[in-house]
């Protein structure tokens, strides 16, 4: 298989027979082996009836909506291509690009990601995604405009050992240019969204946030959290230390009274806090020790069928 076309849906009835007709009419135009992955994320306007209507296709079904990054990940870890082909379901982004991207692939690229760059979108979702942008360039350096743009092709090796968790399908491209792979961008077409609603909401701000202060986390400490919360407890266990002596050395000469000072309260509190980010660290030194020996994911694929 050289091409699986991967689509996470959720609640795009009405999009989903043309999303179908215009994958098949542009990886059919390729002349190479491929398949179609839908990925209901728990849709319950339908979707997932209409879907049984189309071949050729594998529909995984989820078992509720795990999120748009679970049900990348459940097609991804499903797929049998050597080039993975992501798009989202709105018809936004227009199947026609993908050739595009796989020719810029072919110029020895490992990943190959779209740029929205004339987006159709609300003015406050792109303002927002703006704010993002601007985040993004210091805590996660993905070197790419549209974090946000799931029209992307990748190699298969790039997602060997990689899980994708809460949102964090938006930063692939920082996590593989970490990794030493060789990543690019190209402007892509977008369209207005013609039917159903946008699974856009405020709730996925703070969520978005998180998840990008996860990811600079990881990048920085994933295999010594030690180092970090280790560091933050030596440096106040010291302070406290410290301080605590000096008080002691100038009760001794009579210089001050500690009887009315909350300077002893202060020092406990110095080694009381540093002891616990002593501690923390080691426990998450442990604990990503027990991460990499495991290989569990956080949702449930109620079933796969697929059409011929």
């Amino acid at each position: 298989m050289d091409y699986s076309v991967i689509v996470p849906i959720l609640n795009e009835r009405e999009n989903i027979r043309e999303l179908h007709r215009q994958i098949l009419e542009t990886m059919r135009g390729l002349e190479k082996p491929f398949e179609i992955l839908f990925v209901d994320d728990g849709s319950t306007d339908g979707s997932f009836d209409v879907m049984q209507e189309l071949a050729p296709l594998t529909i995984i079904r989820m078992r509720k909506s795990f999120g748009q990054t679970a049900a990348f990940d459940a097609g991804i870890r499903n797929a049998h291509g050597e080039v993975l082909i992501t798009l989202d379901g709105d018809l936004q982004n227009p199947p026609s690009e993908i050739p595009k991207l796989l020719h810029e692939l072919e110029k020895g690229f490992d990943a190959v990601c779209g740029w929205r760059k004339n987006r159709q979108d609300p003015p406050v979702k792109k303002f927002i995604s703006e704010g993002a942008k601007f985040l993004r360039k210091f805590l996660v350096s993905d070197g790419v405009h549209d974090a946000g743009c799931s029209l992307r092709v990748y190699r298969r090796e790039c997602f060997h050992n990689m899980q994708l968790l809460g949102e964090m399908h938006r930063f692939i491209p920082a996590i593989l240019r970490w990794n030493g792979f060789r990543i690019t961008e190209i402007s892509v077409e977008h369209h207005p969204r013609l039917h159903g609603t946008s699974k856009y909401n405020y709730k996925r701000i703070p969520k978005g946030f998180l998840d990008m202060i996860t990811v600079w986390f990881w990048r920085k400490y994933a295999t010594r959290p030690l180092h970090l919360f280790g560091g933050l407890g030596l440096l106040l266990l010291g302070s406290g230390f410290l301080l605590g002596i000096a008080l002691g050395i100038l009760r001794a000469y009579e210089r001050i009274s500690l009887g009315q000072s909350n300077l002893p309260l202060f020092t406990a509190l110095l080694i009381l806090v540093g002891t616990q980010f002593l501690i923390t660290g080691i426990l998450s030194d442990i604990l990503i020790r027990m991460y990499y020996k495991s290989d569990r994911s956080d949702y449930s694929i109620q079933s796969i069928h697929t059409r011929e």
